[in-house]
């Protein structure tokens, strides 16, 4: 088994049947929706209600969130929840080219349903945040309500949204810092699941993934949010455009929210992933370069 959480099985050395693709699909559905819950939960708290007290608080739910998911699915589909991981998984790891799509579609579909919780949960109190901060759903400036789902760089609650904010943060640095926390979020999946690592922390792995995780959003999510995911960013931004950004939603105030949401943690994952898989598995006792095979 190579795939996310392989380390993460209750009994590695029972012979099981191997899960429908349906059941795999359902997993990665559900276990997106679990990450979205907690992660985007957190930023809708924090944004709205001021439950969560600084950055950290935030990255620390978003760490557990995923590591809960992982815990709770990953037996049956390797617990990717990111299609960035997908992605990497089938270029490094011989994960199945047939599975890539429909692993992808039920991630985003999992992020859609946990967002439209959310809204549901949330809606009022971000109602009301907005008239009490002046802002108008889906006009500029909005970003300031509309990051509790999509994500924005410069970070709206610290930069703001004036044009001096955006000079900060370019696209160039926003792609840069998005491929970079990605590239090492994977670099790592790949080092605490593989199987010929002798410090392979096994059933412990979902803890340092999300961790690695809260650490990745302390640093990048000033400048961009942080998502390292694209199904984290898309779906929560498609339910947000639905429910009155917009314009401000899709394609975003400055236009780039499929080269740094999507397009650069995508490129993130497969070099990260890829420098783990040439340039430190081989040097592990018994140590290749090329992929496995999937199970």
């Amino acid at each position: 088994m190579s795939e996310a959480t392989a380390s993460v099985r209750s009994k590695p050395e029972e012979k099981r049947s191997q899960p429908s693709l349906s059941g795999q699909c359902f997993a990665e559905f559900f276990g997106t929706l679990i990450l979205v819950f907690f992660g985007v939960g957190s930023v809708n708290t924090a944004v709205a209600t001021g439950a969560q007290q600084g950055l950290w608080q935030v990255a620390v739910v978003w760490g557990f969130g995923i590591a809960l998911a992982i815990y709770t699915v990953g037996a049956v589909s390797g617990a990717h929840i990111n299609p960035a991981i997908t992605i990497a998984m089938a270029i490094w790891r011989g994960f199945p080219g047939k599975k890539v799509v429909p692993y992808i579609l039920s991630q985003l579909a999992g992020a859609i349903c946990g967002s439209l919780i959310l809204f549901a949960l949330f809606h009022g109190a971000i109602a009301h945040f907005e008239s009490v901060q002046g802002i108008l759903r889906g006009a500029p400036g909005s970003q300031l309500s509309g990051m509790m789902f999509g994500e924005y760089f410069p970070n709206p609650a610290i930069f703001g949204t004036t044009p001096e904010a955006f000079a900060q943060v370019s696209m160039a640095t926003a792609m840069l810092a998005e491929a970079i926390g990605t590239a090492l979020l994977a670099c790592f999946v790949f080092a605490v699941t593989e199987t010929r690592n002798p410090l392979n922390p096994r059933f412990m792995a979902p803890l340092f993934i999300g961790m690695t995780v809260a650490i990745i959003i302390s640093i990048v999510a000033p400048l961009t949010q942080a998502a390292l995911n694209p199904a984290r960013d898309f779906g929560p931004r498609l339910v947000s455009y639905f429910f009155g950004w917009g314009e401000i939603a899709i394609p975003g105030p400055r236009n780039g929210f499929f080269t740094v949401y999507i397009l650069a943690p995508i490129i993130g994952a497969v070099a990260g992933a890829g420098v783990y898989q040439w340039l430190v598995k081989p040097q592990l006792a018994g140590g290749a370069a090329e992929p496995e095979n999937a199970a």
